[in-house]
């Protein structure tokens, strides 16, 4: 029995389903307020800024996360690149699957907006 086309049929497929997912993920452009997933909307941290909170979260585990409405996504992207924009409203542009959102530009808007 010959395993070489079965072979060959397993390793195409491995390499590919992954790309074919990552085409299907959604561009997405969406305006909100750079949080953490453990606060979402709300900081709990008394005497603290948002962003002080943010960052405080972040180094116990939480991941940094946009608030969009009444929404709550996931950021993945280099954390030293979200940093800077700790509790400030953005607008991001990245690919949307699920509920996380992988970061391809973000940039500060400069709203009057409430989380």
């Amino acid at each position: 029995m010959r395993k070489t086309p079965f072979l060959v049929l397993a390793l195409t497929s491995a390499i590919m389903i992954p790309a074919i997912q990552q085409l299907h993920a959604a561009s997405q452009s969406i305006d909100g307020v750079i949080s953490d997933s453990m606060c979402g909307k709300k900081h709990m941290l008394p005497g603290k800024t948002d962003a002080q909170c943010i960052q405080e979260c972040i180094k116990s585990g939480s991941n940094y996360a946009l608030v969009a409405g009444a929404k709550v996504y996931t950021l993945a992207a280099k954390p030293q690149t979200i940093a800077p924009f700790a509790g400030k409203h953005v607008h991001i542009e990245g690919s949307l699957k699920d509920s996380t959102i992988t970061v391809t530009s973000i940039s500060e808007t400069h709203h009057d907006m409430k989380m």
